[in-house]
């Protein structure tokens, strides 16, 4: 699958908000899937790792460990049903809102991402981020090898996100 085939898609709500949707499927059970996305020790070689009570409503601190020099944020768990759905809020500034929802059908899981924006503020940039984590999960649950380092992936993959004329 080619970075284009793997590019997430940004529209616009009616409200005026941003969605940026990023699908990804694998020949892995959703529970293969969900662990990848929520076992320290495998969230951990593709994007950081929470420390704190896994139910919804509890709130903890995420390490970033993909990205040197990464603060930690603080995270509650908003919603969480094994291996179907996990709803993440961010407690800092940013206050995002992440969705992923994985189907299994036929053996192969699809994961769906979501994150909603409120405006166009830094939607290149935070799509080409999240494109690269979920090549990290990619890698991970594929065995493959991990995608460049981020200054040569945005180099190749961002531009794809910049709005004409940027």
């Amino acid at each position: 699958m080619t970075a284009t085939e793997r590019r997430g898609e940004i529209s616009t709500d009616a409200d005026g908000r941003r969605r940026l949707v990023f699908r990804r499927s694998w020949p892995d059970p959703a529970a293969a899937v969900w662990a990848a996305l929520t076992e320290p020790d495998r969230s951990a070689r593709w994007i950081g790792h929470y420390d704190g009570e896994r139910h919804p409503g509890a709130e903890g601190p995420f390490t970033m460990t993909a990205e040197e020099g990464s603060p930690v944020g603080q995270v509650r768990i908003v919603e969480c049903a094994p291996p179907h759905r996990l709803v993440l809020q961010y407690l800092d500034e940013m206050a995002w809102r992440i969705e992923v929802e994985l189907t299994e059908d036929g053996g192969t899981t699809t994961l769906v991402f979501t994150q909603v924006l409120p405006d166009d503020t830094g939607v290149a940039d935070i799509a080409t981020g999240w494109h690269w984590y979920l090549d990290r999960l990619d890698a991970v649950l594929t065995g493959a090898d991990l995608p460049p380092e981020w200054d040569a992936f945005v180099a190749v993959v961002g531009p794809q996100y910049a709005a004409p004329g940027d």
